[in-house]
């Protein structure tokens, strides 16, 4: 046991070690891409506002925490929805799948993709519009493998390919995520995670749609040739999580889990956030979070983001045989913002 305490220690000491290069920068917010990376279209997570760094498990764990994949019994498949920032009329859709392989070993595919509606296309010639839509393409998907020792400590890793085009331009790129939980206590109360997301390559836009026609005077000849238009590379909004929980473990029915967690961003400012989970029966699962931003400085026109810090979900789940080792969920999720009226996930669940 004692070498994967210094397993532990070691991915701890190697994610931290890295952080000065990227730690909290309000300065340079607003100077990354590909955000959608940081958007949670999963209920359960979005809940307690994806600060469950350290006790997040099953397929959703690949978009916080991906070692949390490992802590499932054999197989579940999540779909996720939501309606992102409502009154925005922008929408979220998720589908993922987590499969074990041999004792400790798990395997985890997910995709996500948003949904614009259809926008009216506009150019230079047709200010008012050209009376047909587009919607872009938005998508991300990601692999990953995630192994657990001795039920303490879990390590995981995520491969994800990110796509953001419309009909003749575009960019593609490629991200990592890492992760570890490590569980303890008489009865695993105490859980410890650390996720380091989303370090991968800049993206920059190519495609017909950054060139143009135009007329080239040369003495008097006039030619029409094609003029490219370059774009500058951006880079992905990296972020490292690093949480705690502990379990309070009432009776054989009743549970109260506590969370913290610490985020520090690459393009924006750092959170701290808290939240609770109470869990009755192994059927109805409450939970709420808080998310603290830090440098709101109104004076000097320094703003959070959107979201105003409260969250809050509802899970149901039903086991579908005996022994509760295959269940049925339901999950539901609401984070407060402002301006627009929030955002609301909703999500299936189906483990085996």
């Amino acid at each position: 046991m004692t070498k994967y305490i210094y397993l532990l220690f070691t991915l701890v000491f190697t994610l931290v070690s890295i952080q000065p290069a990227m730690a909290g920068n309000p300065d340079r917010q607003g100077e990354a891409g590909a955000y959608e990376l940081l958007m949670n279209p999963w209920a359960r997570s979005a809940g307690l506002h994806s600060i469950n760094t350290a006790c997040i498990t099953g397929v959703e764990a690949m978009r916080l925490n991906v070692a949390g994949t490992s802590r499932i019994t054999k197989t579940e498949i999540a779909v996720g929805h939501a309606r992102y920032l409502e009154g925005s009329d922008l929408k979220m859709n998720a589908i993922g799948i987590a499969q074990k392989m041999g004792k400790n070993g798990t395997i985890g595919f997910s995709i996500m993709t948003l949904d614009f509606g259809d926008i009216a296309e506009t150019t230079t010639a047709n200010p008012d519009g050209t009376g047909s839509t587009f919607s872009p393409s938005f998508f991300n998907i990601g692999i990953s493998y995630a192994h657990m020792f001795e039920n303490k400590i879990s390590v995981g890793i995520l491969f994800r390919a990110i796509s953001e085009s419309i009909s003749n331009a575009g960019a593609f790129g490629m991200t990592l995520d890492a992760g570890v939980q490590y569980v303890t206590g008489p009865q695993d109360n105490f859980k410890l995670g650390i996720s380091l997301r989303n370090i991968g390559s800049r993206m920059k836009f190519k495609g017909d749609g950054l060139s143009r026609l135009t007329q080239f005077d040369n003495d008097g000849a006039e030619y029409e040739i094609t003029l490219e238009q370059r774009t500058a590379e951006f880079e992905v909004p990296s972020m490292l999580n690093l949480g705690i929980s502990y379990d309070f473990v009432f009776n054989e029915t009743a549970k109260l889990t506590a969370i913290g967690n610490f985020t520090s961003n690459s393009f924006a400012e750092d959170f701290l956030s808290a939240g609770v989970e109470f869990n009755f029966k192994n059927m109805v699962v409450l939970r709420a979070a808080y998310r603290n931003e830090f440098g709101e400085d109104p004076a000097e026109g320094v703003q959070n983001s959107v979201y105003t810090g409260l969250s809050g979900g509802i899970s149901l789940q039903v086991p579908t045989k005996k022994g509760g080792q295959s269940n049925f969920g339901i999950d539901y999720a609401y984070r407060a913002s402002n301006p627009w009226n929030g955002t609301h996930n909703i999500g299936l669940r189906f483990g085996f």
